[in-house]
């Protein structure tokens, strides 16, 4: 129950933050190893992305890659909640006292996370090259033709094998780790500090929402450099033997980014990224208990924090729009 409950609360944000996606995709693909003023700009920012895709593209297109960005979401943080509550319940993340370690369960939820990243990553790869299609006029980054999901998960399995299907996987994993631990910080400082401070009620809505609103600031500046580099190391063209041609690795694609496009080539997309990770923060959690956002009690595997603030690994682990 607890993987279905997870799953589907990841999917139900995805629904509405997938749009933010696209745009993230092709504003961070756009002008890849150009010199700055060297190319056409066909999104200037994201509400200009928005309307350019719904114009050429039509308003569908806004939604492209939503078949594996669900069944990402929900495979990833069913894993990530299954892993953590095995942890738990084999008594891990506790001290000799009984009482819950913060520091084990981070590290615990960080795992959890990356296993879940990593076993998600083709269809995360998928979500990538059909995120980034777009009619000829507005297309960025290299072009791939798939048909769906399916047809583009077996093609890639059938010419370069298992290999293929977890290319660029690695070079995922340090925007997961990054934007999680990051998270994980400022989100429950911040609440934290508005509740000592009393800005606003311990139990108003608004607490979670302001510190969503902090932490995602955040998650972007640490992040996105890590998050442009894995969407071009999964979007790149390959040889017939499935390695890609523009990159080696994530080290090669930040050095390469940086000496070609500058710092700011690092950040393309970072205020579509900004919109989709606080609006996962604050979508992500089931609308009851403690600021409204967050319901423990429908996660058994969490019962541990009913009536109770929701502590660090509830953030890390219930949290985690990456």
């Amino acid at each position: 129950m607890d993987f279905l409950m997870s799953g589907l609360a990841a999917c139900g944000a995805c629904l509405f933050t997938n749009p933010l996606e696209v745009v993230k995709t092709r504003m961070q693909l756009q002008g890849e190893l150009q010199a700055p003023g060297t190319y056409q700009r066909h999104y200037r920012n994201v509400f200009h992305a928005f309307i350019t895709i719904g114009k050429v593209d039509g308003l569908a297109a806004l939604q492209k890659g939503l078949a594996p960005a669900l069944l990402y979401q929900f495979l990833m943080n069913g894993i990530r909640l299954g892993t953590y509550g095995l942890a738990e319940a084999g008594g891990y993340l506790h001290t000799a006292e009984g009482t819950l370690s913060q520091p084990r369960s981070a590290a615990a939820g960080a795992l959890a996370g990356v296993m879940g990243a990593y076993l998600g990553s083709p269809i995360y790869m998928v979500k990538t090259h059909l995120q980034a299609q777009a009619a000829s006029e507005i297309a960025v980054g290299h072009q791939y033709k798939h048909q769906g999901m399916f047809q583009a998960l077996s093609e890639i399995g059938q010419k370069h094998g298992l290999v293929g299907l977890w290319r660029g996987a690695l070079g995922g994993l340090p925007r997961v780790i990054i934007g999680s631990s990051t998270q994980l910080c400022t989100f429950s400082s911040t609440k934290d500090f508005i509740t000592q401070w009393e800005i606003f009620p311990p139990q108003s809505w608004k607490v979670a929402l302001v510190a969503a609103m902090v932490s995602g600031i955040a998650v972007v500046l640490a992040m996105t450099p890590f998050d442009v580099v894995s969407t071009r190391l999964y979007n790149q063209p390959t040889d017939a033997r499935g390695k890609g041609l523009m990159y080696r690795g994530m080290l090669d694609a930040l050095l390469q980014t940086a000496r070609t496009e500058g710092i700011f080539g690092m950040y393309k997309g970072i205020g579509a990224s900004y919109f989709r990770v606080t609006s996962d923060q604050v979508t992500f959690r089931p609308s009851k208990g403690d600021s409204q956002l967050h319901s423990p009690s429908i996660f058994s595997g969490l019962n541990h924090y009913k009536g109770q603030s929701p502590s660090l690994p509830g953030v890390s682990l219930l949290n985690f729009p990456f």
